[in-house]
């Protein structure tokens, strides 16, 4: 066995002043040089046993430990948490907590300065050299971004030369590019320096593209430890588990028969795969053109106009939100003033499924605070249901307008869910507080979690948790930041629900999101912002194949559409059930090969 292997043995754990153990049993070795993902559903441990790697677990968290796990030779229990450093670096999902001093150069150089590195300042700057923010090495962290601050947090993991690398959840808030951008810096840690990587993900596209090794937690142990295209074919573990398999995986098993096998026969995992594997629409035409409205009813159809009757519908009618040439920043010490938005323009009518996308930084979540009123615009004029955002308290536009943060425990405020929801109607006054509670909890299938503490439930029920308290209060407008951030299959599955039990309350609601395949499967209007402005606002088929928008904005296609354009299906799918359908048909109704004799 060599030394420089993690080793888990038969280890379980459980936290201080907990009879429930979160680890039971659990052995893994990663060898070096791995490039490993460490999947599982949410509160399945897999960020336990990671943090044992580096210490955190059992000298931080310091709970029954039971077993053994080594790092480089050296026994975790036997090693403090600054020893192990040397060896583990760890980037947290909550990346913010780990930036501590004012400047990015001051950070970087945080850890091998106090661990008496006398080259401090040279592992400083290679790092920052590694991750692309040398140029940045005297802003103050934040006045970065949310993805360059994430790029600032793994310099400093970086600057101390670890040969191990646990990151998790690498693309967490950060827009489709700049997730790329992240997994190819650690692609590149890895093949040019041999660096072991480990993340934890639940993004399993990311996983097929750049990782070797799948380890699969369930429940507490390690269920089984496999290469990347093996684990991901296992489909049936990871539904069980509430992991999201590629969209090309899911599309290829639900093809009949074979059609969607490679010839090793499995499922293709990459979507390079998937444009080998699959078959080409049937007769090298396309079953359903879209053309503005005429064409057969079908799924595809369905999806491509999805957003023609709303905007139809909306034609005319007083708009339910609207800026008119909104400027928004805010102040920095050095540039004096950090513009965000600039002379925006945009209207929301009752019905829409409106989606804001963009890269970090392009203004998506301010946009939404100003329609809180909770900041009101430098320039221009914000008009919620009405009402001037700026000459209307923010408490009373938040009795028609409800914001869900993209971190929903910041609404939580009381020691049970029921408490908080009613916590909110009794600050507005409201009549029948708890019939009405008892009406929204059961609406949204969370009576069984009433009487438990908001902030100990997992994500996914968080962010249902959240959105009772808002729906409670009977709004026309909601507005969610990043509401699918950091889930599992079944919590996105129960996000996407409650954003369709929503539409059945409220009026309009607006999302700022990442996560292009949630935007792709919902919204029927895509508002794409660049630097502050409007770059383009139409249906999400229009935006996705507009392949020169995609690149300025710091976007990518979702799977399903990329691999529709590979395949030449046109126009192209926006759900997996779509192109499964399409592609059905090249194998029900094969082309026609044969050729006249003369």
């Amino acid at each position: 066995m060599s030394s420089h292997e993690i080793v888990v043995e038969d280890l379980t754990f459980a936290y201080p002043a907990s009879d429930e153990t979160v680890l039971r049993d659990a052995s893994v070795t990663i060898e070096a040089g791995e490039f490993t993902a460490v999947v599982g559903g949410n509160g399945s441990g897999k960020t336990t046993l990671c943090k044992t790697f580096n210490g955190l677990v059992p000298h931080f968290f310091d709970g029954r430990f039971e077993g053994r796990v080594t790092v480089a030779g050296t026994d975790t229990r036997e090693a403090d948490v600054a020893d192990l450093s040397r060896h583990v670096g760890y980037l947290f999902q909550d990346f913010e907590n780990q930036l501590v001093q004012e400047t990015v150069r001051d950070d970087v150089e945080f850890g091998p300065l106090n661990y008496g590195f006398d080259d401090y300042a040279e592992r400083a700057t290679r790092a920052l050299e590694t991750v692309g923010l040398a140029h940045l090495d005297d802003r103050f962290v934040w006045e970065l971004s949310g993805g360059q601050q994430h790029l600032v947090a793994l310099a400093g993991v970086l600057a101390m030369e670890p040969e191990f690398v646990v990151v998790d959840e690498p693309a967490a808030q950060l827009d489709p590019q700049n997730a790329r951008a992240a997994y190819d810096l650690l692609r590149r840690l890895h093949d040019d320096h041999d660096t072991t990587v480990v993340v934890i993900e639940h993004h399993t596209e990311f996983v097929a593209d750049y990782c070797d090794e799948l380890v699969l937690v369930s429940d507490g142990g390690v269920a089984w430890k496999e290469p990347v295209g093996v684990g991901l074919n296992r489909l049936d573990d990871l539904t069980a588990h509430d992991i999201h398999p590629p969209q090309v995986t899911s599309i290829a098993a639900d093809l009949p028969g074979d059609a969607g096998r490679l010839p090793n026969g499995r499922y293709p995992v990459t979507v390079e795969e998937a444009a080998t594997a699959f078959p080409s629409p049937a007769g090298g035409e396309p079953r359903v053109v879209v053309d503005g409205g005429s064409g057969t009813a079908g799924a595809e159809t369905a999806v491509g106009d999805r957003s023609a009757a709303r905007t139809s519908a909306a034609d005319g009618d007083e708009p339910l939100v609207s800026l008119a040439n909104v400027g928004h920043g805010y102040p920095t010490l050095r540039e004096g003033h950090n513009r965000v938005l600039d002379g925006l323009d945009l209207a929301c009518h009752a019905g829409e499924r409106v989606a804001l996308v963009g890269s970090n930084g392009a203004g998506k979540s301010t946009l939404l605070r100003l329609l809180t009123g909770l900041e009101p615009p430098d320039d221009g004029t914000v008009t919620v249901l009405g009402r001037d955002t700026s000459e209307t308290l923010p408490e009373h536009l938040a009795d028609d307008t409800v914001y869900i943060h993209q971190t929903p425990e910041e609404m939580f405020v009381e020691d049970t869910l029921r408490k908080d929801v009613a916590y909110y109607l009794r600050s507005r006054d409201a009549d029948d507080v708890d019939e009405r509670v008892d009406e929204i909890l059961s609406y949204l299938d969370l009576t069984h979690l009433a009487d438990r503490d908001a902030r100990l439930l997992s994500l996914g029920q968080q962010r249902r948790a959240s959105l009772a308290i808002g729906l409670g209060t009977d709004p026309t407008v909601v507005l969610l930041d990043e509401p699918t951030g950091s889930l599992d299959l079944q919590s996105r599955r129960e996000v996407t629900g409650m954003l369709r039990k929503a539409e059945s309350r409220v009026e309009t609601v607006v999302v700022a999101s990442h996560d292009l395949q949630l935007v792709a499967d919902w919204a029927d209007r895509v508002v794409v912002l660049d630097e502050g402005r409007v770059l383009a606002d139409a249906s999400p088929a229009a935006v996705f194949d507009d392949a020169d928008l995609l690149a300025r904005a710091g976007l990518r296609r979702p799977q399903v559409v990329e691999l529709s354009d590979r395949l030449g299906v046109e126009p192209p799918a926006l759900t997996a059930d779509a192109l499964v359908e399409r592609l059905s048909a090249a194998v029900d109704e094969p082309a026609d090969t044969t050729t006249e004799e003369p």
